[in-house]
């Protein structure tokens, strides 16, 4: 992959992929499909760093779906999945007051709210004047762990750069509903077991084939809700499972198993070209 636009149907074509590989979670990541399959350089120079570049150069540009959503951490994901992943928030009406139930029930954190009404009053701010503005100037770690809450839960993400703070470079956060206020028109067309088998039929696009603990490693969805999504995709024809007992059991993608079975091209419905062979003399 050498450039932006060839990123950008990558993130279209696979669903949803890390910014940088997770150790331990199999998934494929923009440095990967940049730079190979190595660790992550700490040297700033390395040309695989081009992607941070392009990250930054797309925020806000709604090409993509960036934010610290799977595991908290920078998440791609294509527009067209985008709706299906906010359908699993916890915002399922206004997202201007959704929140103040959230807190109350204790699933969003003192800080988390703080950052939040700081944003719905005021509008997009850089990470400094935010921090300030939240009351937590002095609480950088306490901060930092209230914007990874509130995006991972589809309320706020950053939409661009700015020179700021002592290194001139500061993220600007808006509220996701102000920013893709499309998404929830499409989200609400989108039952939870609809969105989930989404996402899982994306997946296993990338993967092929992964276990069910593999799966709720990733998604941190409960046990019930994923089999559940997994037998709708299994009932579609889309997956086929193994027998063992959970959380051993084994999802393919059906059409990669035919593959295998056939050595026909589900792409093409064709058995792989064979080369002729030569003629003896």
């Amino acid at each position: 992959m050498q450039t932006l636009e060839q990123a950008v149907r990558f993130v279209r074509e696979r669903g949803f992929i890390f910014f940088w590989p997770i150790q331990g979670i199999p998934l494929p990541s923009l440095w990967v499909a940049v730079a190979g399959d190595r660790p992550v350089a700490s040297n700033q120079s390395d040309p695989g760093h081009i992607t941070w570049t392009w990250k930054d150069r797309l925020l806000g540009k709604k090409r993509w779906y960036y934010a610290k959503v799977l595991k908290r951490k920078g998440t791609l994901i294509g527009l067209e999945l985008a709706p299906a992943f906010y359908a699993l928030s916890q915002n399922y009406g206004d997202p201007e007051e959704d929140y103040l139930e959230q807190y109350r029930e204790g699933q969003l954190s003192t800080e988390a709210k703080q950052v939040y009404e700081v944003l719905l009053a005021e509008g997009p701010l850089h990470t400094q004047l935010l921090r300030k503005k939240a009351g937590l100037k002095n609480e950088l770690y306490r901060f930092g762990k209230a914007l990874e809450e509130l995006q991972a839960d589809f309320k706020i993400l950053p939409i661009g750069v700015v020179k700021a703070g002592r290194w001139k470079y500061a993220f600007e956060y808006e509220c996701v509903h102000r920013h893709y206020p499309e998404l929830l028109t499409q989200a609400r067309r989108l039952s939870s077991p609809e969105a989930r088998s989404q996402i899982l039929e994306a997946y296993f696009r990338s993967l092929g084939a992964a276990l069910l603990s593999e799966v709720r490693k990733l998604l941190s969805w409960d046990l019930e809700d994923t089999l559940e999504a997994l037998e709708i995709l299994v009932a579609k024809g889309r997956l086929v499972s193994s027998e063992d007992p959970t959380p051993n059991r084994a999802f393919i993608l059906a059409e990669l198993l035919a593959q295998a079975k056939t050595g026909i091209d589900p792409a093409t419905s064709r058995p792989p070209r064979r080369s002729r062979p030569r003629a003896t003399r």
